[in-house]
């Protein structure tokens, strides 16, 4: 079993994301059959397609998962912190289908030049299902709406408290993301 709250730290996504690391594993595939393993470097050619998400949910329960990336625009000077790129809840019994998409998924986009980015994947187990009402819904063709956004204050405001499970990768610039930015703008 990985090290999942280890790795948390080590990469300090606790503290600049979360205070407390989540002790089970996201398995996270993406339609080329790729698996995320915790910390390692993919290219955002890699994660353009929504992923599979899969974690040891219980079937008469809600969940809420986020992916985000705490290092926008830079890890240096991350003043967009945290951008949002995925966020589902009201997710029944582990079924992402069944989920209220609150912002479609959006694949890595780090800037030329700014080095590893951290995407951080999260699921936290709701008390009950969740008003979302006044939570604006995000398409995948936009960006707006998703920088400065804090998965730890959302999930205070939802009462959602720590997350149960949670898995990262870490990726830089390539060819694909002026394609990606292009779709962002329409």
């Amino acid at each position: 079993m990985a090290d999942v709250q280890g790795l948390f730290k080590k990469h300090c996504i606790v503290p600049d994301v979360i205070s407390i690391a989540p002790s089970e594993l996201v398995e996270v595939q993406y339609p080329s059959g790729l698996k995320v393993d915790l910390g390692q470097e993919l290219t955002p050619t890699q994660v353009k397609d929504k992923p599979v998400v899969k974690w040891a949910s219980k079937d008469t329960e809600y969940y809420t998962l986020a992916m985000v990336d705490p290092d926008a625009p830079s890890r240096e000077n991350p003043k967009f912190r945290e951008w949002h790129h995925w966020l589902v809840g009201n997710i029944y019994g582990g079924d992402l289908g069944k989920g209220e998409v609150l912002s479609d998924y959006i694949g890595s986009g780090p800037p030329k030049g700014t080095g590893l980015h951290r995407y951080v994947f999260l699921i936290y187990k709701q008390p009950e299902k969740c008003d979302f009402a006044k939570i604006p819904k995000l398409p995948s063709n936009s960006g707006e709406k998703r920088g400065k956004f804090a998965i730890a204050k959302f999930a205070q405001q939802f009462k959602l408290g720590t997350p149960v499970a949670g898995n990262f990768y870490v990726a830089k610039y390539d060819d694909y993301v002026p394609k990606l930015y292009a779709k962002l703008k329409g």
